[in-house]
């Protein structure tokens, strides 16, 4: 009999699982947020509710220059499964302060800065 996945394990095999709801076509990112062993919300990266999905009517790609020069690109109809499932605990009325957040990918910046802001305790993540 095989052991059971530790908690950790478990929640980063469901962060998988919610980056395959994705819509965007450059990469699909899933985002968890959990207490105490507890999912309190999920998103993933794709258009706000009821507007064109990049797999229905493609990428809108805007480019931008970081301080250091270097060349990013972002799509205006996407937006970061971090963002949604902190939007989605809002909706449904959860505090996520203390919380822990699984993420498929590292979190952008302006990922990262909300999610300082919004009482997040650790970040998890699988790529970079």
């Amino acid at each position: 009999m095989s052991e059971r996945p530790s908690w950790h394990q478990y929640f980063l095999t469901i962060t998988r699982q919610v980056a395959e709801r994705s819509t965007c076509t450059r990469a699909k990112v899933g985002a968890v947020i959990v207490r105490d062993k507890n999912i309190l919300a999920t998103g993933y990266n794709g258009s706000p509710a009821g507007l064109p999905h990049c797999t229905e009517a493609g990428c809108l790609i805007y480019t931008s220059r970081t301080p250091s020069g270097e060349t990013e690109e972002n799509c205006f109809r996407t937006i970061h499964a971090e963002i949604n499932a902190i939007a989605q605990a809002a909706k449904n009325g959860a505090s996520i302060r203390d919380a822990d957040i699984y993420i498929t990918h590292t979190p952008c910046i302006h990922c990262l800065k909300v999610l300082i802001n919004t009482g997040i305790r650790r970040i998890f993540y699988e790529h970079e």
